[in-house]
């Protein structure tokens, strides 16, 4: 006899936003509606979204207590399972929260850490989210030990419990500190693959973007790569590398990245480190952008601060703009196209003008193939930092008051290297 597993039920998530100072009625109903489809993408359906307008959030539950008493008589009707906050909770919060709601209580970075745990697959992914998951469990530990809370206080009470919490505590500090030195060998393999990349002086390029821009199906389309392309948020974790062969014959390096976010939790961009170490050695940046996207402005603006927090900020950098087939004002493509000279409109998923992106990705890839050789005294310390940052070192020597390098450097700065370029 076959015996059917029964099915997981859907969890019904019920969606909380704050209309704060200094937020608008219309960013909180952008950042919603990605917090709803977020929660899409985790597998929950959304039943209903709350906000509430307060100067600040209030420190035992976020929200008001009044207005948390009326969304717990709300839950029987709705048949609410999980309630999600737009916004990070502390440890008191939600300790607060599941007390008074019996449900579970979710913030915006648990959410984004409970679809990178579904979508890693790679063991460095399931490292990296595993890293990120206990880094924020860390301070949360006391949620875990609410049953003692029912116990009266006094003799015969305090030890087990907190000597418990301690062990656990203990156990993933210890959990923490194993899945860093796994990750450091991880950055020194790529390091290692990355030097072997320099030996054969092929450039890199890597393809970032905000989440469910098109970034996989555009290297799927450009390298026949079978990357998972998918209409979600965070389709795809594992960065992937491909090689292409441009017209002139030059080999460039495509890398896809994980997607952006706005307010992507901190602890993810710090645990994907090694992931996004792509992008700080990469010598072009290809930034994919949803054309089609009403916030496509905030989205860019969501990129270029990850991307200056990586330290990668100064790249040259292809602009993209994606989706054009999935536009209803078509005049959009003219005024991004002039706002941002040398981009190019395509579809990723059609194939339109991509006999324009490969001679754009051709022309900005230019002056990789020309190097010069650079000396550079000590006072130009600062300058020296940015050519490393921003360009291709080949070979770099080191004298008493000078340093002598041979590079690949972008456009933008080859004018304020010209002082230093030693002639053949």
């Amino acid at each position: 006899m076959i015996v059917t597993q029964p099915q997981r039920k859907q969890e019904r998530a019920l969606l909380i936003g704050l209309e704060q100072d200094g937020v608008s009625k219309w960013d909180l109903r952008d950042s919603l509606e990605e917090l709803a489809e977020l929660a899409n993408s985790a597998g929950a359906e959304v039943v209903d979204t709350v906000t509430q307008k307060l100067q600040k959030p209030t420190a035992p539950f976020y929200i008001g207590k009044g207005k948390a008493e009326l969304i717990k008589e709300s839950f029987q009707d709705q048949q609410v399972t999980s309630v999600i906050f737009d916004n990070e909770l502390s440890p008191a919060q939600g300790r607060n929260l599941e007390n008074l709601f019996s449900r579970k209580v979710l913030d915006r970075t648990q959410l984004i850490l409970d679809i990178f745990a579904q979508r890693a697959r790679s063991r460095e992914g399931r490292l990296q989210i595993e890293l990120a998951q206990l880094q924020y469990l860390l301070p949360r530990l006391t949620r875990m030990w609410t049953h003692l809370s029912r116990q009266t206080g006094g003799i015969g009470t305090r030890g087990p419990g907190e000597t418990q919490l301690e062990v656990d505590r203990r156990r993933v500090q210890e959990r923490i500190a194993r899945l860093e030195r796994d990750l450091e060998e991880v950055r020194k393999h790529r390091s290692i693959q990355r030097q072997g990349r320099k030996r054969h002086q092929w450039p890199v390029a890597a393809v970032v973007g905000y989440t469910n821009a098109g970034k996989s199906t555009l290297l799927n389309l450009l390298t026949g790569a079978d990357v998972l392309a998918a209409d979600k948020l965070f389709a795809t974790l594992d960065p992937t590398t491909r090689s292409l062969v441009l017209p002139n014959k030059q080999r460039v390096l495509l890398t896809d990245t994980v997607g952006f976010l706005r307010n992507l939790p901190h602890t993810l961009i710090e645990s994907f480190k090694a992931t996004l170490e792509e992008v700080v050695e990469a010598d072009l940046l290809i930034h994919v952008v949803d054309l089609s996207h009403p916030r496509v402005d905030e989205q860019m603006d969501a990129v270029d601060a990850v991307i200056k927090e990586l330290g990668a900020y100064g790249k040259q950098t292809l602009m993209v703009f994606n989706k054009v087939d999935l536009l209803a004002n078509q005049e959009l493509i003219s005024v991004y196209r002039e706002k941002y000279p040398g981009s190019v409109a395509i579809s990723a998923r059609t194939g339109a003008n991509l006999d324009r992106l490969v001679p754009a990705l051709q022309e900005a890839l230019s002056s990789w193939r020309l190097r010069a050789r650079y000396r550079l005294p000590v006072s130009e310390a600062a300058l020296l930092a940015e050519v490393h940052r921003v360009g291709h070192v080949i070979e770099v020597h080191y004298e008493d008051d000078f340093t002598t390098l041979v590079a690949n450097v972008p456009p933008q700065l080859e004018p304020r290297l010209a002082p230093f370029l030693e002639k053949p």
